[in-house]
């Protein structure tokens, strides 16, 4: 889902970046679960912390300067027109897992899947408490 109001202010456009990296991340988490029978497959996942520590100090900026400034990483790059791209990496963990016990593998997916699942309900509430606060204040 492609989010892209025509006015956005600073917290409304860290809402939407969490909504699409927590999108990305489903997508690849689900392939993971779907794929992992397959000969060769390697798992993948997001850099969760690093995109973390990226929203951390942009909400910081926020917080001391009243604007947003959202650096590009080594795996989040940023575009001038609102859109940001995130480059899944191996994940060697649940690569072990998947070659040592399936069950175990599965449940890691599914644990992450659930975690992301909250974090993209969490901020797709609280972007649409924030728009119909908006609307009420118009």
């Amino acid at each position: 889902m492609k989010l892209s109001p025509s006015t956005t202010d600073n917290i409304t456009e860290v809402l939407i970046k969490i909504i699409e990296f927590t999108q990305a991340r489903q997508n690849i988490l689900i392939s993971n679960v779907n794929n992992a029978g397959k000969p060769e497959f390697i798992p993948e996942d997001l850099m969760v912390e690093e995109f973390s520590v990226l929203l951390s100090g942009a909400i910081d900026e926020h917080i001391n300067n009243q604007r947003l400034v959202l650096c590009d990483t080594e795996h989040v790059k940023f575009g001038s027109d609102g859109n940001f791209e995130v480059r899944p990496v191996v994940d060697d963990y649940a690569a072990e897992l998947l070659e040592s016990s399936s069950d175990e593998y599965l449940e890691l997916q599914i644990d992450k899947l659930a975690e992301n699942s909250l974090n993209l309900r969490i901020a797709s509430e609280l972007l649409r408490q924030k728009q119909a606060m908006a609307s009420i204040c118009e």
